[in-house]
């Protein structure tokens, strides 16, 4: 597991910027009578996302859709760039840019549709959910073992984490767990 993992490229992350629907969730999109939105999130997803936080990485969502509960979601995560609404992602990614004073260098992207590919393709570590489509995943520089909303976005904060040196501070001490008890082999 995580054999090609780009340990090397991952050490300058500044920034992961995640989208929503794919990548932090299955997909799905469930619908109320009254036509209110209902999203299911992965708690250890979420947990990645507050330790990589942690480790000083900032962590932003940029979504092409609406909603009020991925507004509600970024706030329990302690996510504080989000843009919603964002149908061209390499302009959302240019005001996410702008607002957080990184560069695209500087950041991680990690989609699951062609929607993503524009900005994927602008930032220096490019990846994908195992689901998510072909010409993501092969425009990815890695690709995680877990589908999107199943743990995907864990694996790349951990593989992050191990990158930045972090390990040992954020995961170890406080959980008594190697990376080799996490599957990580470098």
């Amino acid at each position: 597991m995580n054999s090609t993992f780009p340990f090397l490229q991952a050490t300058q992350i500044k920034m992961l910027v995640l989208d929503v629907d794919g990548v932090l969730t299955s997909g799905d999109i469930f619908l109320t009578d009254r036509g209110e939105q209902l999203k299911a999130f992965n708690v250890r997803d979420g947990h990645g996302i507050k330790m990589l936080s942690r480790c000083g990485v900032d962590v932003a969502i940029l979504t092409g859709r609406t909603s009020d509960v991925v507004k509600h979601r970024a706030k329990e995560l302690g996510i504080h760039w989000v843009i919603q609404g964002s149908l061209n992602k390499s302009l959302g990614l240019e005001e996410l840019l702008t607002v957080s004073g990184l560069t695209a260098a500087d950041c991680a992207y990690m989609g699951d549709d062609v929607v993503d590919l524009p900005a994927m393709r602008r930032c220096s570590l490019a990846t994908s959910p195992k689901d998510g489509h072909a010409a993501v995943r092969n425009c990815s520089e890695w690709v995680s073992d877990y589908a999107g909303g199943q743990g995907a976005v864990r694996q790349l904060a951990e593989g992050l984490i191990l990158s930045l040196g972090k390990w040992d501070a954020v995961i170890e001490q406080p959980y008594g767990i190697s990376p080799a008890d996490c599957g990580w082999q470098r």
